[in-house]
This record gives C-alpha cells, sequence and structure tokens, in this order.
C-alpha cells in the first residue's frame, strides 16, 4: 500500500506576518530600554530569522511543508520539476519500463503550451503537482503579494482547466525558497507545499553518476527524490535512466502517496 500522509494547506497564513510585527514592537521598547547595544542585535536577529525562513529550501516557518513520507517500508516519492518539456515523453517511457510512478511539478505557462503532455503524464498513471506559473527562479523568493497571487493562484486556475477533474494537491515554491505570502495563496487553492530529503542537482550537474550518488547518500524510507526535465545540458533522460537503475538495485520503488485530510 502506499504511504499516507496528511494533505495540509497552511490554515492561519498571516500568523508569521503578525508575529514578525510584533517581533519589531519588541524591538522598539528593547531599543528604548536599552539602545542600541540591545536594540541592533534584536533588529538583526529578528530579519535574520525572516530570511533564513525564505531561503532555506524546506523552511517550515511561514507555511506547513511536507519532506518525506511517513512509512519504513522500501518507496521513494519520486518527483520531476519544471516541464512539460521536450523529456516529458521519454521520461514517461522510463518509468513505465521500471514500473515507477512519479509526480510531475509542472510550470503553468509550459503546460498550456503543451497542453497533450499534461494530460499523457495523467494519463499514463503519474500526478501532477503545481509549480508557479512562470518559474522565476532568481526572483520568487522576494515576490509580493499580487505577484505571488499571479505564481500561485493564476497558474492554479490554469492548470485545473487543463485537467479538467483532476484533483490537484501539491505546490512545490519555485527553488524551495517560500516567502511570508505563499502560504495565502496556497489556503485559497487548498495546495500543500512539498519540499525534498533527496537531491542530486540534476538541474545543472550533467554527470549522471555523480547526480545519482548524490541522492543515494540522502535515501532512506520514504524519501522524497526531487528530479529535474529539460536541463539546459540536455542529460535529463539519461539521468533519469541511471537513477531508477539504481534505484531497483537498491529494492527501492518509486509510488504515489495517498492524501488524507
Amino acid at each position: 500500500m502506499p504511504p499516507t500522509v496528511r494533505h495540509r494547506p497552511p490554515r492561519h497564513p498571516e500568523v508569521a506576518l503578525w508575529l514578525f510585527a510584533a517581533s519589531q514592537l519588541a524591538v522598539l521598547g528593547l531599543w528604548w530600554a536599552g539602545g542600541w547595544r540591545l536594540g541592533l542585535p534584536a533588529l538583526a536577529l529578528s530579519h535574520l530569522t525572516m530570511v533564513w525562513g525564505t531561503l532555506r529550501p524546506g523552511s517550515a516557518l511561514f507555511s506547513p511543508v511536507l519532506r518525506r513520507l511517513p512509512t519504513r517500508e522500501p518507496v521513494v516519492w519520486l518527483t520531476i520539476d519544471d516541464g512539460p518539456s521536450d523529456d516529458t515523453e521519454a521520461m514517461l517511457d522510463l518509468l513505465d519500463a521500471h514500473a515507477a510512478k512519479a509526480t510531475f511539478f509542472v510550470v503553468a505557462e509550459r503546460a498550456r503550451a503543451r497542453p497533450e503532455l499534461l494530460a499523457q503524464i495523467v494519463r499514463r498513471g503519474h500526478g501532477v503537482g503545481h509549480h508557479s506559473a512562470s518559474h522565476p527562479s532568481a526572483a520568487f523568493w522576494r515576490l509580493g503579494p499580487a505577484a505571488m497571487r499571479r505564481e500561485i493562484v493564476e497558474a492554479d486556475r490554469t492548470l485545473r482547466e487543463l485537467l479538467p477533474g483532476y484533483r490537484l494537491l501539491w505546490f512545490r515554491a519555485v527553488v524551495g525558497m517560500a516567502n511570508p505570502f505563499v502560504a495565502r495563496w496556497l489556503k485559497r487553492c487548498g495546495l500543500a507545499r512539498v519540499a525534498w530529503s533527496a537531491r542530486g542537482y540534476d538541474a545543472v550537474a550533467a554527470e549522471p553518476g555523480r547526480v545519482v550518488a548524490r541522492v543515494e547518500r540522502d535515501l532512506a524510507p520514504g524519501a522524497i527524490v526531487l528530479m529535474h526535465e529539460g536541463a539546459g545540458h540536455g542529460r535529463s533522460v539519461e539521468t533519469m535512466a541511471a537513477l531508477l537503475g539504481r534505484l531497483g538495485v537498491l529494492g527501492y520503488r518509486c509510488v504515489l502517496p495517498e492524501a488524507s485530510e
């Protein structure tokens, strides 16, 4: 049986911002009472906490995030980011050949451009997740409320239009970074954040053996494995083939989790 995980969209997305506002009032109080020797370190600590919560992939400071599956069975959740792409069909063929299942975290603009690939992912028994509207990898971490709304809410609408009746559950932040404005829109769309526990940096590393070795270092029952398609180095399919082969040798199965409320 696939592992069951709790589907947890943010319930109180405004809490982080209110806590930050409260921390700034506390900083002012410390500055008033003790001068800059107390106020300045408190100010720096409060801002560094916000920066850390934003830039650290998988941080749960601003919203719940799933990092691994609750199981002791030799299974992993294979996730493939950044499609659809020219690699999608070859990826699907590889997954079929290895009797493996995966969730494709897709970019809505790319999905709208290639709806037949999106439909094929679902038709062949795999999952679809939300990975933003346009994948602004250099800017996603610093987007304000309006821009974040476009990246999440409008993309959610696009994916649901392209996959009528499909239950869209999961969201992956671009580069894994989620600032305080992400949670509000995830709540509106009923999406839960998914991070990862094993990755090989395959989006930038062109050597399949090195990627697989990095993934293997963090493999454990219930690992969420981050992979990509359409990487600029052109070896995503080759790398996926190497990974699936190694997972088979190690006795791991790639499954899709069941979601519970």
